[in-house]
């Protein structure tokens, strides 16, 4: 048997699986997740902040409900992978239709406002 062939055996592809497998827990407060309507995404030279923030119609304040660091690298894995998940739902239940943009976030974040 060539080592090509030996590589690619089952046994030696299940050896490999197993050295590779990571085992994730989920607990039950993460599991149930967080709504989110508004995400505002911003950057460094380091790494990447998405705040998924809650709006309620009708009410002038929100509130960010989670924040996620990343390095560049993984951001740009995340929206890689989030692509593709996008085109794999959408050749199942049809292209999404994006809503017209609404501005509702004022950019002050709760600092002043800006004067001219």
């Amino acid at each position: 048997m060539d080592e090509e062939t030996k590589n690619n055996s089952p046994e030696n592809k299940g050896e490999k699986a197993g050295q590779n497998q990571l085992n994730i827990e989920l607990s039950e407060e993460i599991a149930e997740g967080i709504y989110s309507n508004l995400a505002i995404i911003t950057h460094s030279n380091s790494e990447f902040v998405a705040d998924f923030i809650q709006v309620m119609p009708g009410t002038p304040k929100a509130r960010v409900k989670s924040r996620i660091l990343l390095t560049p690298q993984h951001a740009k894995r995340f929206m890689k992978a989030l692509n593709d998940n996008i085109a794999k739902y959408e050749s199942i239940h049809g292209q999404i239709k994006e809503a017209e943009a609404v501005n509702v976030v004022p950019m002050n974040f709760g600092g002043p406002p800006a004067q001219a």
